[in-house]
């Protein structure tokens, strides 16, 4: 069904182009998401990747290789997305607390935050290997294919960003007790 609407698009078919676009997006938001760590900015990227998509449509070769190439053009929107210069913000919400927590949630609240801060110390690049290896389950000369990146740059980027996310994760967890052996 996916090569009909991606047939019918290539010759200028808005509907089926849209109803590409609402298959994919969910995933590509996703994506975005994981990469930028910023849903503003992940909606803005992706909203550049489908307009890119659009009007570049009928440059694509094969219909089957629609949502690789789509990866390929949001990982770009999502790299212009971040240098145009915009800093992170920190972004507090207050949410209703309807009863007591148990320490077990506290404990997992702190291990995402950890891992939050973590991903956002690595370069946008090994973001983007991991997300396509780790969360859409991609291997190595697949990531490679969406990236438009040699087999090698994501075996390295995969190494270093698994490296910078243990150290980071261990420094986190040092930390306190740091802290508390300046106090004592």
């Amino acid at each position: 069904m996916q090569r009909t609407l991606v047939d019918r698009a290539k010759l200028g078919d808005e509907e089926a182009f849209d109803a590409l676009a609402r298959t994919v997006g969910d995933r590509c938001m996703a994506i975005a998401c994981r990469i930028l760590r910023d849903v503003d900015l992940a909606e803005d990227a992706v909203q550049a990747a489908l307009i890119t998509a659009w009007r570049d449509l009928r440059a694509l070769r094969d219909p089957e290789r629609f949502e690789p190439w789509l990866h390929r053009i949001l990982t770009n929107a999502c790299y212009a997305e971040a240098r145009r210069g915009r800093r992170w913000l920190a972004q507090i919400r207050v949410l209703p607390v309807d009863g007591a927590s148990d320490a077990g949630d506290i404990l997992r609240v702190d291990d995402r935050d950890q891992l939050e801060r973590a991903m956002r110390r690595l370069t946008l690049e090994q973001r983007a290997v991991l997300v396509f290896h780790h969360y859409l389950d991609l291997s190595p000369p697949e990531v490679a294919d969406r990236l438009g990146i040699p087999i090698g740059t994501v075996k390295s980027r995969l190494h270093y960003a698994m490296a910078a996310l243990r150290a980071s994760l261990e420094a986190d967890a040092r930390t306190p007790a740091v802290s508390q052996e300046r106090l004592a």
